[in-house]
């Protein structure tokens, strides 16, 4: 098997692990503090607290609207539980261009064990740490802002593997693009 056929295997196996238990863990109702107004914004398409958060809100009135609970209000939760899980596929992603750049080209059965077991016990450890998890299960604006993060770092790799060729410029037009998009989140990803 190719290398570049079991990191995608290993990468769908942690995101599927991950869906699996934020589904089954899933906030059936509204939860505490900011999460039933996100919820009753998102439904009403208003304005929530400062700064304000607004491409949550549309997807998350996007998400009500589709019927996959019976509760509108796990219906965002869904969303921002898909959201939490593409940001930990891309948290593995990262920390294999990061060990891969540290280490060097995967060429025997032990580098492979390092790197893809280093990445996938990053990846679920960050899936599975108290804050995430919790901010994961629920309509929180964190697993999206987490999404755009671990994104644009991931592109910020690929931007530096690949700076010495003919249009890289579209990896950082990407990366301005997405960090002009996740303010509509949260302020997070400025920092990358």
């Amino acid at each position: 098997m190719s290398e570049i056929k079991l990191n995608r295997y290993v990468a769908g196996c942690v995101f599927f692990v991950t869906l699996l238990v934020y589904i089954l863990t899933l906030s059936k109702t509204v939860g505490f503090w900011y999460v039933g107004e996100f919820i009753a914004v998102a439904v009403l398409l208003q304005v929530p607290h400062p700064p304000g958060s607004p491409l949550f809100i549309l997807l998350g009135r996007i998400a009500s609207v589709i019927p996959t609970f019976a509760d509108i209000a796990a219906r965002v939760h869904i969303m921002s539980a898909t959201a939490s899980v593409v940001g930990i596929l891309f948290t593995y992603l990262v920390s294999v261009k990061v060990i891969t750049h540290l280490r060097g080209a995967i060429l025997s059965a032990s580098d492979r064990i390092i790197t893809y077991g280093s990445s996938v016990i990053a990846a679920l450890a960050l899936a599975f740490s108290t804050t995430y998890w919790a901010n994961s299960i629920e309509a929180e604006v964190y697993g999206l802002s987490m999404l755009f993060t671990t994104a644009i770092i991931w592109l910020v790799l690929r931007w530096s593997e690949k700076s010495d060729e003919p249009h890289n410029e579209k990896y950082l037009l990407l990366i301005a693009y997405l960090i002009g998009l996740s303010v509509g989140v949260h302020l997070l990803a400025v920092l990358t």
